[in-house]
């Protein structure tokens, strides 16, 4: 009877080891999966912090930018008292409109010809 209870306990003892090692295995598994999805999900953090810094550099610039047209504009503004000669076309060598022959040209847009 002692070679059979050696025997069992030979047998569970090695049952025993093989459960350890595999759960041992499973958890380092599982752990690594949780490290990386933390990992993971501070990088995507970071990255929308800066974003975030980004986008509100980008606006503090935008609005500047702004801030500096609208202060042109105030400057160029006092020299567009319009002339309403300006508006008017040069004609070539002193002619005056008067002195222009109109033309109405027809075009044929027909492609089937």
């Amino acid at each position: 009877m002692g070679d059979e209870l050696e025997r069992k306990l030979e047998r569970n003892k090695d049952i025993a080891q093989e459960v350890v090692e595999t759960t041992a295995h499973r958890v380092g598994r599982i752990a690594t999966i949780i490290t990386s999805a933390v990992a993971e999900v501070a990088r995507e953090i970071g990255d929308l912090v800066t974003d975030g810094f980004e986008m509100r550099d980008a606006a503090r610039r935008a609005k500047a930018d702004s801030e500096r047209r609208l202060s042109a504009d105030d400057i160029d503004d006092s020299d567009d008292i319009e002339d309403p000669e300006d508006d008017q076309q040069a004609l070539p060598s002193g002619e005056t409109d008067r002195d222009l022959d109109i033309i109405d040209a027809e075009v044929d847009t027909d492609e089937t010809k």
